[in-house]
């Protein structure tokens, strides 16, 4: 716990649970989600916003939470892969991952379940070159493209649409 001249408290509402943490303003939203409330899903990869590993959701909308300060948070709902699941059950878009065995070492697997979950509920999945395009913020040094391409055409045929509201 920091306790400095500098020192804040910073609400953040994360996986629908309100957290209360005394936190330098300078700290990232992933180092406060990792250090701080034991959330580890989220990775650090490069820690400059090239990698997509930590991608979160701040208010449904994916965002690089190596890049994002957690004062910024306040208010918003943020979502990690701790989250996505609903009830206990693993959300369609992690059953398809395991289906397609899409990832290899899985250091950045939760980062790309959140992005394609995200970008399939924003509508834009159509074909392979949509699904690379929308995806292409989120890299795989194990190369496992293929995979993760497979597994979101899976949701995307399981759900019958492809719309917005096929993953949400």
């Amino acid at each position: 716990m920091v306790r400095g001249p500098n020192a804040v408290v910073v609400r953040l509402s994360v996986n629908g649970t309100l957290r209360n943490l005394l936190i330098e303003p300078r700290v990232s939203l992933l180092d406060a989600l990792r250090d701080r409330l034991d959330l580890t899903g989220s990775k650090k990869g490069c820690n400059q916003g090239a990698c997509g590993a930590c991608t979160v959701w701040v208010d449904k909308r994916r965002v690089l939470a190596c890049l994002t300060l957690a004062i910024t948070c306040e208010t918003r709902e943020v979502t990690t892969i701790e989250g996505l699941a609903e009830e206990g059950a693993p959300h369609p878009m992690q059953q398809a991952f395991v289906r397609q065995d899409a990832f290899q070492c899985g250091y950045c697997t939760p980062g790309q379940i959140m992005s394609a979950v995200a970008f399939l509920a924003e509508g834009h999945a159509a074909d392979d070159a949509d699904i690379r395009e929308w995806m292409s913020g989120n890299i795989c040094r194990c190369g496992a493209y293929p995979n993760i391409r497979a597994a979101i055409r899976q949701v995307l045929d399981e759900a019958g649409t492809g719309g917005p509201d096929a993953t949400a």
